[in-house]
């Protein structure tokens, strides 16, 4: 087994866990913090943005079942990379996206997929998502883990969750 963690930032962070969770090799989604300066954030810190964290989720993977390539892949498909002032209907500093790199290998991948989306035409406008050393992160509170899973009508009625969906549909899915 070749155990890695790869943390990325995608708005809220109950809508970048089930998008990971469901892939072989996938062993852990966490929903956290990660990218600021404050020591054990709360939820309701971070939304503020005074800490610089943004919400993002830690995934523990075997990278020989499943390499970081294809979690970037998996990745990009979530999210709205040109939107810098949040993720859809989640507004603020904390709903921006960020690649956090834990290793150089994870760095030059990034850089490269970021730089390969660039060019695919698939956006008209800048892609703004950053690629960052990982800094601490932080685990959210449990009423945050596996939140679409444990509550999935209250999930499936946030309007920034339909947002999303609608966004992802025209952009990947169409």
């Amino acid at each position: 087994m070749a155990l890695n963690t790869a943390t990325f930032a995608g708005g809220c962070f109950w809508c970048m866990v089930m998008p990971f969770d469901c892939y072989d090799g996938v062993l852990c989604v966490t929903s956290g913090y990660c990218g600021g300066t404050e020591e054990n954030p709360s939820y309701d810190e971070v939304k503020s943005g005074r800490t610089g964290h943004l919400e993002a989720v830690s995934i523990v993977y075997d990278e020989d079942i499943i390499p970081y390539s294809q979690l970037l892949e998996i990745y990009w498909q979530q999210i709205d990379p040109t939107d810098d002032g949040g993720q859809f209907g989640d507004r603020g500093k904390s709903y921006r996206t960020a690649v956090f790199y834990h290793d150089m290998m994870q760095r030059e991948t990034a850089l490269a997929s970021l730089e390969s989306l660039t060019h695919s035409g698939r956006f008209s406008k800048p892609i703004v998502t950053q690629i960052l050393p990982a800094t601490r992160f932080y685990p959210a509170e449990e009423k945050h883990q596996d939140y679409a899973r444990l509550q999935p009508e209250s999930y499936e009625a946030d309007s920034a969750v339909q947002e999303r969906k609608a966004y992802l549909k025209r952009t990947w899915y169409s």
